[in-house]
């Protein structure tokens, strides 16, 4: 299975099928746009497009006209290049609050003498709030697979608004919006087989963003084994598009390689033997949905769903990368850090290694070289790689005073604590450049799901083993 080229292809399709259906819509109703737009919407096609977002949000005519207009305008901009998408996305973006027009609402309402007076002014506050440009996307939701197409209008958002305000506001009505409409009460949670449309297959084959699925025997391996188990949640007004998939593997005590989760499974019900449930790849399936969580919810279904079936599985956990690692630990190492590595820890890394110039010039040159290879030197990087992971996960902060790994901060925020650290538990190229093989067991426990959200979010403290904690100093516990 080739998916190198499989998201923008998938992504094609997409369009394609949006232009087509609003096709129908603009040329029954004859309100197509008088010549063409160019691809990159240069300036002198931007006004046309301004007159045309300014048309759809007054909204003159009936429902029917409306919704051909918003088709046409968005029919327009499927058409355009990246550039000319940006260019739109700029145009789209001025149709913001109108800021003299809020500080004449405030001050009415600052005024007010009464209280029907004030209430007269709270509602023109209100209204004044809210950016006229939200009436042409309630517009484009409205249209045939309009969600779909405000979910990928912002994924492309987010990759190129940078710092400016204009489209940063744009981007935050656009998640107001699809966060109302992407309620976890809303989503529907689905376990795939192998019997699921080839379609559908083939799109969580293109969005499986932690372990790649490399073939249809593949694929058919992690759906159709005995002990492996996927499901995705999807949303009525999406229902051909997975939002989010999680893989579990069902298997004996905590998994600690990847690789062998990755085997093909059990073909035979093993379904007495097995205890644990590994949820050991969550992929976010719409990148236009970053931001809105529903991970977490999902992931407390598949664990209902999956001890519903087997009552034998007394453990949940995953086995996750920590994609941040690598780049901590070079950091801190090309900055001078010597706190890094113990006398104790270079000894034994001198031992069975030619040593460099220096401490620093000897690890960075080993750490660059395919030591994983030699079992020795393996060896010797087992204690001070795992501990330092400990340092990295628990105690590493960004300028929020979140933690710095990505994978770390959905899983805390979710209830799970840091369970163990597994040492050369992904040698994959990927595995091997974001964190040294390095993975981590996050483990679900019901009971402590609530009190250890509470104290991450409330506390900022990540609850951990007692065996991942002994990896760190006294002082820093």
């Amino acid at each position: 299975m080739n998916t190198a080229n499989g998201s923008s292809a998938l992504v094609d399709r997409t369009l394609a099928n949006l232009r087509n259906a609003w096709r129908e819509m603009t040329d029954s109703a004859r309100v197509a746009l008088t010549g063409a737009v160019r691809p990159d919407l240069p300036p002198e096609d931007s006004e046309r497009i301004n007159r045309q977002i300014a048309t759809c949000l007054e909204g003159r005519g009936g429902e029917v006209s409306a919704r051909a207009r918003a088709a046409d305008l968005g029919r327009t901009y499927l058409s355009l290049n990246a550039t000319g998408r940006k260019n739109f996305l700029d145009l789209l973006a001025r149709f913001g609050v109108d800021a003299s027009e809020l500080d004449a609402a405030a001050q009415n309402l600052l005024s007010a003498s009464d209280q029907d007076a004030k209430r007269s002014a709270s509602r023109r506050l209100r209204k004044t709030l809210i950016a006229p440009r939200m009436s042409l996307l309630r517009q484009f939701s409205a249209l045939p697979n309009g969600v779909k197409f405000l979910v990928d209008m912002r994924a492309e958002l987010r990759q190129c608004m940078g710092d400016d305000l204009e489209l940063v506001a744009l981007d935050a009505d656009l998640k107001e919006l699809l966060s109302s409409w992407f309620d976890v009460g809303l989503l529907n949670l689905q376990r795939i087989t192998w019997n699921a449309s080839a379609g559908l297959l083939e799109k969580l084959a293109n969005y499986e963003a932690v372990h790649a699925i490399r073939s249809w025997q593949d694929m058919k391996h992690r759906l159709d084994s005995a002990d492996r188990r996927f499901y995705a949640f999807f949303h009525p007004n999406m229902a051909d598009e997975p939002l989010i998939f999680v893989e579990v593997a069902l298997v004996e005590g905590l998994a600690d390689n990847v690789q062998n989760l990755l085997k093909p499974g059990n073909p035979e019900d093993s379904s007495k033997a097995v205890d644990t449930a590994i949820f050991y790849s969550i992929s976010n399936a719409q990148r236009g949905l970053a931001g809105i969580s529903f991970g977490g919810f999902l992931i407390k279904r598949v664990l209902d769903d999956v001890t519903r079936e087997l009552p034998g599985i007394k453990t949940a956990a995953t086995l996750s990368p920590m994609p941040g690692f690598r780049d901590w630990l070079e950091r801190r190492l090309a900055a001078g850090d010597d706190a890094m590595f113990s006398a104790g820890e270079l000894k034994a890394l001198k031992n069975v290694v030619a040593p460099g110039e220096d401490d620093s010039a000897l690890i960075a040159e080993l750490l660059a070289s395919p030591w994983q290879r030699d079992e020795k030197v393996a060896e010797a990087l087992r204690q001070p790689l795992t501990r330092l992971a400990a340092r990295y996960l628990l105690l590493a902060r960004d300028a929020a005073d979140e933690p710095l790994d990505r994978v770390a901060r959905f899983h805390l925020s979710n209830g799970a604590r840091v369970e163990r650290l597994n040492f050369l538990a992904d040698i994959s190229p990927q595995g091997l450049r974001q964190s040294f093989g390095m993975m981590v067991n996050y483990r679900y426990k019901p009971g402590d799901i609530e009190a250890n959200h509470e104290a991450f979010k409330g506390e900022r403290r990540i609850v951990a083993s007692a065996a991942v904690k002994s990896l760190l100093p006294r002082n820093e516990r």
